[in-house]
């Protein structure tokens, strides 16, 4: 089998693979672009990549009998995993390996804006002797802000704990006991953390929600003369509101590793402020990390070419075709139960209680459906590349344990999930699932500890009410005057005049006015829009 290690990576990762007799692996001398690689991979059966190469589609489709893709590091966005996974090529990471790198980075970055070591030795290599000019200040007694507590950001913790700074860490799937463990203090308002960090260092991935997160409005909030560090993803950042608010004195000073555009353009002011810390994308430029990066990219392709064991992948593990198949439609509905309880249940839980009844608790392998319902349930979390493969581990970082049962006590339905979320002994919210004549049918059918049945796709309002008359005309009514277009529609209370469930699927999301106005009735509660 040939390997193709198309950039470099530690020769310790090479000799692991050259030891192997299965096993023909190239060492191309230089990157090459997608044109030069398409003539070569016919024959290969898995590439190494860095970030440098492109595994494009085109890439993908040349080479016939790869098998897996190697990427020593974390991101895999110079490869397309969908066109990978449509030819049911893995594509593995190395997410464990630039860990301690990037989090000692991120810490110099703290170190350099207290104490401006980078512009006192730009002074001292002019020749000048300016020591009033850089007066820094102590980390300790400081607070730091950390935005993201997976890996990267609890180590960053760690070490400004030793430091003795006050941390406050902010990520909504982060528990309690996750958080006493590392000595920080969890904040579930992002507004608390810009209103009292000193400091504030960024460890999230892009999303939706993190995409320009920290911008003219988050700048506004913050501590005057804060200081920002971002060794994660440079999109974080709207650059242009952190050149404002560095002119205008709100941030006192910013270091940064990544940027929107890579290589940063030559003439971006990022390059000519003197308030700004720059390095070029070296959160995993370590020694260390590119020979753990390097064994480790070794180790799984090797492990997944000889015994077919598959670890780290990015896309869908393996499943023989027989117990996918039996699995497939429970992947589906488990999955959209996660999603719709990150969205009605409060942050910091600490326990998901999965229980399989019917046909469901028959199953051979229900690891599968546990692992989809806990990504959807992660799915708003602030964890960088996410996946079925993973997200056990990610899970357990974030201090969220999984208790699975299979209950053989009858059931209403033929198939049976149910999803209940606790914070400590406090169940919080809970969802149960199943299908209407065929697997290709899924529906939600209890919400709240209530009967309901939700189609689990698009938008879906969600709301208690007190039990009179009229609340389903005034709903159609209110949707009706601002052009939503309502699509089904459940409705459960537990006694006449008691508590009752109202469900909507929605054509669109209603605008603001619509969900303020629904809150303002005092016989409305806990309303939520949930998008599946």
């Amino acid at each position: 089998m040939k390997i193709l290690v198309c950039d470099p990576i530690s020769p310790k990762g090479i000799e692991l693979l050259q030891q192997r007799p299965e096993f023909e692996v190239v060492v191309l001398p230089k990157r090459l672009t997608e044109a030069e690689l398409l003539p070569i991979v016919d024959d290969v059966a898995a590439m190494v990549v860095r970030s440098e190469t492109k595994v494009t589609a085109k890439v993908i489709a040349a080479a016939r009998q790869l098998r897996v893709v190697g990427r020593a590091g974390v991101g895999v966005d110079n490869v397309d995993v969908e066109a990978a996974t449509q030819r049911g090529v893995v594509v593995m990471n190395t997410p464990g390996g630039n860990t301690i790198s990037t989090a000692e980075l991120s810490f110099t970055m703290l170190l350099s804006l207290a104490r401006k070591v980078p512009q006192a030795h730009l002074s001292m290599a002019a020749g000048k002797w300016d020591r009033k000019q850089f007066q820094g200040t102590e980390l300790a007694g400081k607070t730091l802000g950390v935005l993201g507590m997976g890996r990267i950001g609890g180590e960053v913790a760690r070490r400004a704990v030793a430091f003795g700074m006050k941390v406050l860490a902010y990520d909504p799937f982060l528990t309690e006991a996750r958080a006493r463990s590392l000595g920080v203090q969890l904040v579930a308002d992002l507004d608390n953390v810009y209103r009292d960090a000193d400091f504030i260092t960024v460890h999230m991935p892009v999303t939706d929600q993190t995409k320009g997160m920290l911008n003219a409005a988050a700048f506004a909030k913050m501590k005057p003369k804060v200081a920002i560090v971002n060794c994660a993803r440079g999109e974080i950042i709207v650059e242009a509101d952190l050149i404002t608010a560095l002119d205008s004195g709100k941030v006192a000073a910013a270091a940064l590793d990544v940027f929107s555009v890579e290589p940063l353009p030559a003439e971006h002011p990022f390059r000519k402020h003197p308030g700004i810390v720059l390095t070029p994308h070296l959160g995993a430029s370590t020694q260390e990390a590119q020979e753990k990066c390097g064994i480790e990219v070794a180790e799984v392709i090797a492990g997944y070419l000889v015994t077919g064991e598959v670890r780290n992948a990015v896309n869908l593990p393996y499943l023989d075709s027989k117990t996918y198949e039996q699995v497939k439609p429970y992947l589906v509905l488990g999955e959209k139960l996660g999603k719709l309880l990150a969205q009605v249940a409060s942050a910091q839980a600490d326990r998901l209680h999965i229980t399989y009844g019917g046909k469901a608790q028959e199953l051979q392998n229900i690891d599968p459906i546990t692992r989809a319902i806990l990504l959807g349930f992660l799915s708003r979390a602030a964890v960088r590349d996410l996946n079925n493969v993973n997200v056990r581990s990610i899970a357990s970082t974030l201090g969220l344990t999984v208790e699975e049962k299979r209950s053989s006590e009858p059931v209403t339905f033929n198939e049976w999930l149910h999803v209940q979320v606790f914070r400590g002994e406090e169940k919080i919210s809970s969802a149960g699932g199943t299908f209407f004549g065929s697997p290709d049918n899924p529906r939600i059918v209890r919400v709240f500890s209530q009967p309901t049945e939700i189609v689990p796709a698009g938008v879906v309002l969600l709301l208690q009410n007190k039990d009179r008359p009229g609340i389903v005309g005034y709903l159609g009514t209110l949707m009706s005057r601002h052009n939503v277009n309502i699509a089904s529609m459940s409705l459960s209370r537990d006694t006449a005049g008691g508590q009752a469930l109202t469900v909507l699927n929605l054509d669109s999301v209603p605008p603001a006015e619509v969900m303020d106005e629904i809150q303002r009735d005092p016989d409305i509660s806990n309303v939520h829009v949930v998008k599946l």
